[in-house]
This record gives C-alpha cells, sequence and structure tokens, in this order.
C-alpha cells in the first residue's frame, strides 16, 4: 500500500489521505460507482465452529478482490459445551466496530495533520444469554449495550483526540450497522 505523507504537517500515521480524498472527489462526481456489494462465505467445521472466507467484492462499478483470500474462524467457548478453537461471533462484532474506529481515529488524524503515537480501543459489550437460549422471549438476543474506549497518544490536545474519535464515530460503517436496523434477508436453497 502507497502512504503519502502528509509534508504541509510533517505528519505520517500511514494514511494516504490524497488517495481517499480524491476518491471522495471523483464518487461525488460518480455516484453509481459508491455502490459496494460486501461479501462473505462460511463453512461449518465441526460443532459450533465455522470457518468464513472473504475475498472478492463488488465496487467502483465492476467486480474487485483482495490482494489475497483471508480466512475467520468463529466457535463458542467451553462453557458453551463448545471447542473454543476461535473467537465466538459477537466478539468479531466487537472486532469490527474497534477495527474500522480505529481506522477513522488514524485517517482523521492524518487529514488534520495530528500526528498519533499510539491508538488503542477496548470494547466490552452486555449480553443477556437468556434470549438466545429461549429461556425469556423478552430479552433480547443481540447486544444490550456496548462500551468504546480509546487511549490515545498524540500530538495534540484532548479536545483535538475527542474531535478525532468523534469524527471517526460519525463515518464509521461498522459503527451505524450497529447502532441503526439494517434488513438482512435470509434464504435457503
Amino acid at each position: 500500500m502507497t502512504t503519502a505523507l502528509s509534508t504541509s504537517q510533517g505528519v505520517n500515521n500511514g494514511v494516504n489521505v490524497a488517495a481517499l480524498l480524491g476518491a471522495r472527489e471523483a464518487l461525488s462526481q460518480m455516484p453509481e460507482a459508491a455502490a459496494f456489494k460486501w461479501r462473505a462465505s462460511c463453512e461449518w467445521i465441526l460443532g459450533t465452529h465455522s470457518r468464513s472466507t472473504i475475498g472478492g467484492f463488488f465496487g467502483l462499478g465492476s467486480e474487485q478482490s483482495h490482494t489475497k483470500t483471508f480466512t475467520v474462524e468463529a466457535d463458542h467457548p467451553e462453557v458453551f459445551a463448545s471447542e473454543d478453537k476461535a473467537p465466538t461471533p459477537v466478539e468479531l462484532v466487537l472486532a469490527g466496530l474497534a477495527g474500522c474506529l480505529t481506522a477513522g481515529v488514524a485517517a482523521v488524524a492524518q487529514n488534520r495533520g495530528i500526528q498519533l503515537h499510539s491508538v488503542k480501543a477496548t470494547l466490552e459489550a452486555d449480553m443477556d444469554l437468556q434470549g438466545i437460549l429461549g429461556i425469556d422471549d423478552e430479552v433480547r438476543n443481540g447486544f444490550s449495550a456496548v462500551r468504546v474506549h480509546f487511549d490515545i497518544r498524540a500530538d495534540a490536545s484532548k479536545d483535538e483526540i475527542a474531535a478525532l474519535v468523534a469524527q471517526s464515530q460519525k463515518r464509521s460503517a461498522v459503527f451505524d450497522i450497529i447502532t441503526n436496523p439494517t434488513a438482512v434477508h435470509v434464504t435457503v436453497g
């Protein structure tokens, strides 16, 4: 990946802001190219263990592919009478949120000329298992709350760092997916 040093501010957080801003400008001129379709496939291994594969997606008006195919495994812990061979799917959701918000912090900091030294996000989510276990139909199956805490060291004031996080949250796709209803259609073939 090519990264651009923000020469006017002497900041390099490893984010090619010039390319991002160029893409933003191009997509504002051709909004149909901004319609992406993300894909993953998943195969059951045994018990609650599964492996998802991620390789191709649609964007910029045509099929695209990652530089390699990625795999992500999921399982459940032994306390759920499982093998604990991988993180749970809900932990992967938290990791997705952390990754999206953290990437946003880096991009916004680069664009604003703020040099980052370290960024650490710690996430915790509350879930009452009575829902997914069918004990109480009034209990939600998913998270009842998610808490995200950032520890950021940067050449910036506390207010500037808070503004980085706020802008990242505002533009985060995963934050939006978690906090807003999304139509999900499940079929069997």
